[in-house]
């Protein structure tokens, strides 16, 4: 366990909806990560392939051909963007926390998830967000509370939480209890919360 290193979250975009092009995109930010001597990087709420705005802004019935493409372009843990990430890693010695829309392999069921990776290109497991948040579940299916780990890293005893989940008092009290020693926390990049934010800040401080 490093007692002190240097970590960083990534702000940016990805190519939205272009899972081969924002898997480019995330090793880029490892090779930056590598040459500012960051040893853990975190990435937002559903990098690949970018946060589903549209189900926030469309009718539901107008939604079924974008929604289709959008399970086209999630990924699968053992999918060749995800190896290539592992490969990234392990090349460049930087551990992350990428979020994406995860597929389950063979189905068209995806997750809101969050993969953690070894900077020896380790897997270290996958959280699916327990309960996708009001139109979220157009996409999304339930996490399982199996999934809420936290798992011993180079750096400490890692874990983390997406978007409202890091509000809830029972999973954050889930992690602690594993020995949490660095959260990461995901959120996505524009807050459909405006003029709730005080709220949002006062659960997240609690």
């Amino acid at each position: 366990m490093s007692s002190v290193f240097k970590a960083a979250a990534v702000h940016a975009a990805p190519v939205f909806m272009n899972k081969v092009a924002t898997t480019e995109r995330v090793i880029e930010y490892i090779k930056d990560a590598k040459k500012a001597s960051v040893e853990l990087l975190v990435y937002p709420e559903t990098f690949i392939p970018g946060y589903p705005y549209f189900i926030e802004c469309y009718p539901t019935l107008i939604q079924p051909p974008v929604l289709a493409e959008y399970i086209e372009q999630s990924v699968e843990i053992d999918a060749p963007e995800i190896s290539k990430i592992q490969a990234a890693c392990r090349d460049y010695g930087v551990c992350i926390v990428l979020g994406v829309s995860e597929r389950m392999s063979g189905t068209h069921t995806c997750f809101n998830s969050q993969i953690f990776i070894e900077s020896d290109g380790t897997l270290l497991g996958v959280h699916r967000k327990l309960q996708p948040t009001y139109v979220e579940r157009i996409i999304w299916a339930n996490g399982g509370g199996y999934t809420l780990r936290c798992y011993p890293s180079k750096r400490g005893i890692l874990g983390g939480l997406a978007c409202w989940e890091n509000t809830m008092n029972g999973a954050r009290q889930a992690l602690i209890q594993q020995g949490e020693q660095i959260h990461a926390g995901a959120w996505p990049a524009l807050s459909t919360m405006a003029g709730f934010e005080a709220v949002a800040d006062i659960q997240v401080v609690s």
